[in-house]
């Protein structure tokens, strides 16, 4: 277990957290959420120890082990891949080397038996003679297939580093896990197999996560962090989000009676409590929730974007084609005999395990980088709006975000440029800010803000999600949703893939798998699992 007692942290003038009092429980998974600067990761970094807060103190169980996701991809470049899973259990690490030391030694001595032996025990006492195994399970249940398991850190690439330090913290069942953001750089059958190994770990987790469909399956209870103030609420994200939503609502309605309000929360925890039963963790979240106090469900404070995109113009029938399209490499082939056609109101997501495919893909249609082989056209009457993948050439200005806002809008009226960086939560003299200091979810808000000036009828966006807060996701969720042009997009976004999807695009090594279906039922299907093996491995 870990509490926290009238925690306070504050840098300067500027107060984080104040007067923080709270409680993670065993057998519980604690999802953090938080807007974009709410100090999500600050607050673990004070969970490990690794900051110290101004006032308060965080105390563990004595005894127990905690394992914290590391972010330094860097630490253990010159480190085998196995060994540095099997790193994640110091102890236990500890005594492997000590006792090969030992046995290493030419004048082995009476003291060095004795020593030897007490350090066998503890080391079958840990299960140490199954610690290569179970680190090799972890590393392969991760992706990282066997054949690297014997490589240094430093041959592997930056998305392999990330799934080996992943199965470095969930190495040796930890009695509390601190994760940050640990998705990140999986796809989407490793977050599947991470998702049930959460639900099966039996002890503590605390993890920070920008992925609704992950806090849904993982999260008991969510973390949120709002203004100074941390608060712990039962249920999964989107219990909490609903749940807020309603408390909102009601606070609006200053003509409804509080028994009526009562009553209208009751009977939202009833009905949510029914549906959990086809969760993963339906039996104990159940439970959770049939004890819920309503007056535990508080209004949330949150701002949310207003993203709205108004095709100023129809499209004809006439969207997008290409024959043959074909790009190659350095020896990667990203796409290979592409035929396709684009028809109106399709909203397709672009898939692929080949990294930078789908970029390169967008890339070409857009313009961004020639065709090597092939063709493609655009029909006459489409006007697209793009959201590139790596938006930095956009904001290499001084330019006041007024001024960088207006360079794209035909109509110049400070008035009516103001209104699309306010709908973006860029209000006041937050206006006046230099393009060029903008954090990574400024910079995706001021490419929508642009968007939404083009009036388009169709939306090219790799990646949009990316740095943005869960606010700023769920408002580009809902305007995906409600758009009525075509839409072409990639995201390693679970719950805004499924929601937006209504056709799959994978590209693979040889070929390219079209699908018009949802996104869970593309995952699911086992046709397609056996086609998507087949079209990687003939590579």
């Amino acid at each position: 277990m870990i509490s926290v007692d009238n925690l306070s942290l504050k840098f300067g003038k500027r107060t984080l957290f104040e007067e923080v009092n709270l409680k993670f429980t065993p057998g519980n998974c604690f999802g953090v959420i938080g807007a974009n600067g709410a100090g999500k990761s600050t607050f673990l970094k004070i969970l490990t120890g690794e900051l110290d807060s101004t006032t308060g103190s965080v105390n563990i169980t004595p005894g127990q082990r905690m394992a914290v996701l590391s972010q330094d991809h860097f630490a253990f470049q010159d480190e085998e891949v196995l060994r540095t899973v099997i790193m994640g259990h110091k102890q236990l690490f500890n005594i492997m080397n000590e006792k090969d030391a030992i046995y290493m030694k030419e004048d082995f001595s009476e003291a060095d038996g004795i020593r030897a032996a007490e350090l066998e025990a503890e080391f079958a006492e840990m299960d140490g003679w199954n610690a290569e195994s179970d680190a090799a399970a972890l590393l392969s249940g991760l992706g990282v297939t066997e054949s690297l398991h014997g490589k240094l850190m430093k041959d592997l690439s930056g998305d392999q580093k990330v799934r080996v330090l992943l199965a470095q913290a969930l190495f040796g069942n930890p009695d509390i896990l601190i994760l940050d953001e640990p998705t990140n750089d999986l796809d989407a059958e490793t977050i599947g197999w991470l998702e049930d190994f959460l639900v099966n770990f039996k002890n503590l987790v605390i993890v920070v996560s920008h992925d609704r469909h992950f806090l849904d399956v993982v999260a008991t209870h969510i973390v949120d962090i709002d203004f100074g103030k941390i608060n712990i609420f039962s249920g999964n994200y989107t219990f909490w989000y609903e749940s807020s939503q309603l408390a909102a609502k009601q606070k609006a309605d200053q003509n409804k009676k509080a028994e009526d309000k009562r009553k209208e929360l009751q009977s939202f925890i009833e009905r949510f409590s029914a549906n959990v039963a086809k969760s993963k963790q339906a039996t104990a979240r159940k439970k959770m929730l049939e004890k819920l106090n309503v007056d535990e469900i508080k209004p949330s404070t949150r701002k949310y974007p207003g993203i709205i995109f108004k095709p100023e113009r129809e499209a004809g029938d006439q969207i997008l084609l290409s024959e043959e399209l074909e790009l190659k490499n350095d020896g990667t082939t990203y796409f290979t005999d592409l035929n396709l056609m684009v028809d109106k109101g399709d909203k397709i997501a672009f898939l692929s395990r080949t990294k930078q495919a789908v970029t390169k893909f967008f890339q070409t249609i857009m313009g961004e980088i020639p065709v090597q082989s092939g063709s493609f056209k655009w029909g006459v009457t489409i006007n697209k709006a793009y959201m590139p993948n790596d938006n930095s050439p956009y904001f290499d200005s001084d330019l006041k975000l007024i001024d960088w806002l207006s360079q794209y809008s035909e109509n110049q009226e400070e008035a009516y440029v103001r209104t699309f960086l306010g709908r973006m939560l860029f209000t006041g003299e937050e206006s006046f800010k230099k393009a060029s200091v903008l954090s990574g979810g400024e910079k995706v808000r001021c490419m929508l803000s642009r968007m939404m000036l083009q009036n388009p009828n169709l939306l090219v966006l790799d990646e949009p999600t990316n740095h943005l807060d869960l606010e700023s996701i769920h408002a580009l969720n809902n305007a995906m949703i409600d758009f009525n042009g075509t839409v072409l997009f990639s995201s390693y976004d679970h719950a805004f893939v499924q929601s937006v999807a209504n056709r799959i695009i994978e590209f693979t090594p040889t070929g390219t798998i079209d699908r018009r279906m949802d996104y869970e039922s593309y995952l699911e299907s086992e046709e397609i699992k056996a086609l998507r093996d087949k079209m990687y491995k003939t590579n």
